[in-house]
């Protein structure tokens, strides 16, 4: 379990599917008794004392009004789709339940930036700009090559890494498919690497609870 402070007060945290109801119990022991209402994002816990907790339907998963039903459906196995990218590094894979059963890493060089001035540092920065649409370029081809072909069965597509790079490599309209498929929750990942890959199988299936 992970967390960190929330823009407008409280905080989010993250919570293995398998464990949401023990963490709804912790909640009602400090809080009290909640009451459970349905909202858009998933499910509203508000306790006597005033604290609400935000649970958040994973991606891929379908909502219910039910707090139990809520949990198994949340740890139930879902076949979703990954991209992480960066500039000059992507990762893509597809997640079946909590194994990564189909993936590829690729990093292309990026040109660092460059303290020099001028001309000099205008021809380094227009370089830069070039190898990263290339690299960008690439990882849409990996992606239409890995992905593209498992749309139909996937619940969700979870990104991750820089947005810019995320929408630039679904802008391909081959992709299209794929891009219909995203979910809004954007994954903090370094750059792209197969262990990177990996733990975003675990953040893309948790259960993001907002706490205030």
């Amino acid at each position: 379990m992970s967390s960190r402070p929330a823009a407008g007060g409280g905080r989010w945290v993250e919570v293995d599917p398998g464990r949401v109801l023990r963490w709804v119990e912790g909640f009602a022991d400090r809080h009290g008794p909640p009451v459970t209402t349905v909202r858009g994002f998933g499910l509203l816990l508000t306790a006597p004392d005033g604290a609400t907790a935000e649970l958040h339907t994973p991606p891929g998963a379908r909502s219910t009004p039910d707090l139990t039903a809520f949990a198994g459906v949340a740890a139930a196995p879902r076949r979703i789709g990954l991209l992480l990218a960066r500039k000059g590094a992507v990762a893509v894979g597809v997640a079946d339940g909590t194994e990564l059963v189909t993936s590829k890493v690729d990093t292309r060089y990026v040109q660092g930036r460059t303290a020099a001035g001028g001309w000099s540092q205008q021809r380094f920065a227009r370089r830069r700009d070039n190898q990263a649409k290339a690299a960008l370029g690439d990882a849409a081809d990996l992606a239409v090559r890995l992905l593209l072909p498992a749309a139909g069965t996937l619940t969700a597509l979870v990104c991750g890494g820089d947005r810019r790079a995320v929408d630039t490599v679904l802008a391909d309209r081959r992709l299209a498919p794929l891009a219909a498929l995203r979910a809004e929750r954007l994954l903090d990942v370094p750059e792209p690497r197969r262990a990177v890959l990996v733990a975003a199988v675990s953040a893309a299936r948790a259960v993001h609870i907002l706490v205030r």
